[in-house]
């Protein structure tokens, strides 16, 4: 199923969207990947969503790509007596201690020891998502005594952030891994590391996951920050989720960190999602604000590889409306010239090898001739996500005769996924790139289109060859109806 724009979307499924005809309904109006938060639902649940998810794709002859969302280690307090929780004053002193005793307005559990140790005087707690705000004056290994800074209700369960130390927490908690492992045997694409503080949490992700899907690091905690090119390195894909780091960093902070890691991804030729309260309003209204449309083109404008919806499609009572806005404001985005013009003056020559020049020279010939398509031959996925760096103008045809790896492309910028019997000579990979292109309605026999390929083929890493061909070329087998 061909999009007409290049940006991608990533819907997350819920309550909202469980049933086939919801997320068919999701599909058709522009989902290119489906989350599956790990935070909800049963094992039985999730695998019942992936099976309906593999059904669509049998039944449009379309590459769905399945993001499965680990939890992480989530840090929240104890009970309280009080069901509707306690009202702290700003000024009040309040204690967080390891003692399984009820909450009251003067202290609460924390059941987590490695925040304590972690911990030191003058150090900041957020606990409910930031609205209440705690300095440390004096800790311990079992304790810590706060004076509140910003009051509010505290209740059970609320989490709780450290924004200014790095936690020496174990990356993946136990219900992580076995969700882990649960979602690799399902057949997941992709799979998003939660609260990631270093590039070693994901490490220990790919290091389970034994090559079954691809790791994407969600940036969320100020320490990922400070160590994201360490982490962009050891990832295949990055999520700025948006959220959290409201909450540890100062909210002015987010938009340059999320311009700023964007671009970063981008060279690296790394697919980027820009995620959290993207279109919030419309888990209750059918209609957006305007500063929501603006946070969307916001982040199009910025060259993201994909958008996100978190509620809006899990839960809320609008998830195809909320789709549908996605989609219709990318268009209407990457239609202006504008756009374009920011896209390209933000471009940087990265790489010295013959693949970066191939993808270079491919974009280059787009810009100055009439060529509808830059096809590529690809086994790990690598070639397109060179040719999508260079945000060329043509559409992407990415070819591959692994299902894998198509589906995992479907969150790459403006590539189109398709999946090739195996060739082995150059000539058979132009005559499938000709095939593939007119199926897509992007090219038509009196076209030409450009095909980049390694010889050897089905050998990654070997993109060095790059042809521009007419459409309407073929091979004439015997039992090849053209």
């Amino acid at each position: 199923m061909r999009r007409h724009r290049n940006v991608k979307i990533v819907a997350t499924l819920g309550p909202a969207s469980e049933t086939y005809e919801q997320i068919r309904a999701l599909h058709e109006a522009g989902a290119d990947v489906f989350r599956l938060n790990m935070s909800h639902g049963k094992h039985e649940e999730i695998a019942e969503k992936h099976k309906i998810i593999r059904q669509i794709e049998q039944d449009l002859d379309s590459p769905i790509a399945i993001l499965a969302d680990l939890q992480g280690p989530k840090l929240r307090v104890g009970g309280f007596v009080n069901p509707e929780g306690e009202m702290l004053e700003e000024g009040a002193k309040f204690r967080l201690d390891m003692d399984s005793a009820e909450g009251t307005v003067e202290r609460a559990t924390l059941p987590h020891p490695e925040i304590f140790k972690a911990l030191k005087p003058g150090s900041s707690l957020l606990v409910n998502d930031g609205k209440i705000r705690l300095t440390v004056d004096d800790c311990g290994d079992d304790f810590a005594e706060c004076t509140v800074v910003a009051g509010g209700v505290i209740s059970s369960r609320k989490g709780v952030n450290v924004p200014d130390v790095v936690l020496p927490l174990a990356a993946l908690s136990q219900k992580d891994r076995k969700d882990l492992e649960f979602v690799c045997q399902l057949g997941v694409d992709w799979l998003a590391l939660s609260f990631v503080q270093r590039p070693e949490d994901v490490e220990e992700g790919r290091a389970l996951a034994k090559g079954r899907a691809a790791i994407l690091a969600k940036i969320e905690k100020p320490a990922a920050v400070d160590s994201f090119d360490e982490i962009l390195a050891v990832s295949d894909g990055i999520m700025v989720a948006r959220g959290d780091l409201g909450v540890e960093l100062p909210v002015q902070n987010v938009p340059p960190i999320q311009k700023q890691l964007v671009r970063k991804c981008r060279s690296a030729a790394k697919p980027v999602i820009v995620a959290t309260q993207m279109l919030e309003s419309m888990i209750e209204s059918p209609m957006p604000t305007r500063a929501e449309v603006s946070d969307v083109a916001t982040a199009i404008y910025e060259g993201s590889d994909a958008i996100m919806l978190s509620a809006e499609s899990a839960a809320g009572s609008y998830p195809i409306e909320a789709v549908t806005t996605m989609d219709n404001v990318a268009k209407e985005i990457e239609a202006d010239p504008t756009y374009t013009e920011i896209i390209e003056a933000s471009r940087k020559s990265s790489g010295k090898t013959v693949a970066d020049g191939i993808v270079a020279a491919a974009r280059e010939i787009v810009e100055t001739t009439d060529v509808k398509a830059i096809c590529c031959f690809t086994q790990s996925g690598t070639t397109a996500a060179l040719v999508a760096r260079e945000r060329p103008r043509a559409p992407i045809v990415a070819l591959t005769p692994l299902v894998g790896t198509a589906r995992r492309m479907c969150l790459t910028w403006g590539t189109n996924c398709a999946i090739t019997d195996t060739v082995d000579r150059f000539k058979m990979a132009v005559v499938s790139a000709a095939r593939a292109a007119r199926k897509m309605g992007i090219a038509e026999e009196s076209d030409q289109i450009i095909v980049t390929a390694g010889v050897p083929f089905n050998v990654e890493g070997t993109t060095n060859i790059l042809r521009v061909a007419p459409c309407e070329e073929r091979l004439i087998f015997r039992t090849d109806p053209e």
